[in-house]
């Protein structure tokens, strides 16, 4: 029988993450794997000095999209159980930003479905992270994918011509 959505846990809010409280939640007798990632502010960005963040979500729109990205975990790969929680407001260097939790039958399934989770939310929920600085504060965009090995052998090849080229 398919897991049905009422076993997803999804928050969204300004206060600390109790990752422990989420483990719990997905946690079931028929579940040989909880795989967890922990997303946490580091003190740098870019070669700069980090200082602090700041989440802003679009809430009612974010909290939708969590629970689609929950729903759509489970329909994509054998897991039970989907928690997520995302951290908004000023956060300090060490503390925890994104939490996800996910479970399932096989350690196999719950790896990739973490994985698949944390770039889906990173791709699909209206949040958005400013980095404070020494010097100031940028909107951060989204970490991008690595190129594809054909991109990069590409682009590996017009800068090796770049070098080697002789002047004319």
């Amino acid at each position: 029988m398919p897991p049905t959505p009422s076993k997803d846990l999804v928050q969204l809010g300004c206060d600390p993450i109790d990752a422990e409280a989420l483990v719990r939640h997905v946690r079931a007798d028929s579940d040989g794997a909880i795989v967890t990632f922990d997303g946490c502010v580091r003190d740098n960005s870019h070669g700069r000095r980090t200082l602090y963040l700041d989440y802003e979500a679009y809430e009612s729109m974010a909290t939708k999209k969590l629970e689609e990205v929950a729903a759509e975990i489970r329909t994509k790969f054998a897991v039970d159980r989907v928690a997520i929680a995302h951290r908004l407001g000023r956060l300090e260097i060490g503390e925890t930003s994104v939490f996800i939790a996910v479970s399932a039958p096989h350690r196999a399934s719950a790896f990739d479905a973490c994985r698949s989770a944390i770039d889906m939310l990173k791709r699909s929920v209206p949040i958005w992270k400013k980095e404070y600085f020494a010097d100031g504060a940028v909107w951060a965009e989204g970490e991008l994918p690595p190129p594809s090995p054909d991109a990069a052998a590409a682009s590996a090849v017009t800068f090796a011509t770049r070098i080697t080229k002789p002047a004319s």
